[in-house]
């Protein structure tokens, strides 16, 4: 038996065992109160929900409105980020009659990417339907969201404190473990755990992690190892020797890595791979490009040219 949702028509780990209900949710407890003080009442307000990818906002916002029985419209505001989009889409929805009767919603997943157009017709529009419809806002970027939303809507940051990440890294440890058993994958508790510990709070992110090694149905320490060891020493080698085809085609390939996570591995690395007098060049060129990372469009080309700069700037050892 499991205590989380199995959605047998996803493929994707994340998605399958997404949770339905805010209980199954792993999140600090004062949070995982509030979203449940929600469902307990049987209505969503207005919420934004702010926080680092991976770490559960579009979860819980799902599993809230599939609680209380809402009827609700997803829109991923990064790809519709227009003000068709809010003009269309969204007031279609909002004005429309439900069948059920029961509260609507409207989902706007990484609400960051909307143009400051989109967002300035939400404004009217969360206003005018506020009796019959309420607004969900996720994002990364919390300074993005316009102040008259922000004013609008209920602030919640899925902030996690030091004292908390022990008990949560090790509920999804445990889930993780669970999940596992239940793909029938034999697997090294030890590599689970340097998985979660790595890209936590990310939980999305372990998850795919750790189907990728999967795909043999044998998790253990030697695949784990040799993939990130060799795909980084085959870029570290392209860099110094400046071989800029080899590098653009790296990360083409690569591109399930996140960006973030590149940077920090330079970082953590930086002794190893170049030389003592290039580090403080090697952090002060990802840092600006890791804080880029945030606004561009086209985040492989953004990469692309942090690798660049590294090739032109920095002694490799």
């Amino acid at each position: 038996m499991t205590d989380v949702s199995v959605n047998l028509k996803e493929f994707l780990w994340f998605q399958k065992y997404r949770p339905n209900k805010v209980r199954e949710t792993i999140l600090p407890d004062n949070i995982k109160t509030a979203f449940q003080g929600f469902v307990d009442q049987d209505r969503v307000p207005n919420l934004i929900l702010n926080g680092s990818r991976g770490i559960g906002k579009t979860t819980v916002a799902n599993a809230m409105c599939e609680e209380v029985g809402a009827d609700y419209l997803f829109i991923n505001a990064s790809e519709d980020s227009g003000i068709d989009t809010i003009r269309t889409t969204i007031r279609n929805f909002a004005s429309s009659y439900s069948i059920s009767q029961s509260q609507k919603v409207i989902i706007l997943d990484e609400a960051d990417g909307l143009s400051p157009n989109a967002q300035g017709a939400l404004k009217s529009s969360i206003e005018e339907f506020s009796k019959s419809c309420s607004f969900i806002f996720t994002c990364n970027l919390l300074n993005k969201i316009i102040e008259p939303i922000q004013s609008r809507c209920s602030v919640i940051d899925f902030k996690i404190a030091p004292s908390e990440k022990p008990k949560l890294a090790g509920e999804f440890y445990k889930r993780c473990c669970q999940i596992l058993k239940l793909e029938e994958v034999s697997f090294n508790k030890t590599v689970v755990a340097e998985v979660v510990t790595k890209h936590f709070p990310d939980f999305r992110r372990v998850l795919n992690e750790l189907q990728r090694y999967s795909v043999g149905k044998v998790l253990d320490v030697g695949v784990l190892a040799n993939l990130e060891d060799e795909k980084f020493a085959e870029l570290i080698s392209a860099l110094k020797e400046k071989r800029f085809n080899d590098v653009r085609k790296w990360v083409a390939n690569n591109s399930d890595i996140d960006s973030d996570t590149l940077y920090r591995e330079l970082y953590d690395k930086s002794a190893d791979v170049c030389q003592p007098q290039s580090i403080p060049e090697l952090v002060m060129i990802i840092a600006d490009y890791a804080y880029k990372s945030a606004f561009v469009i086209d985040k492989e080309i953004n990469t692309m040219a942090c690798m660049t700069e590294l090739m032109l700037k920095v002694n490799w050892k």
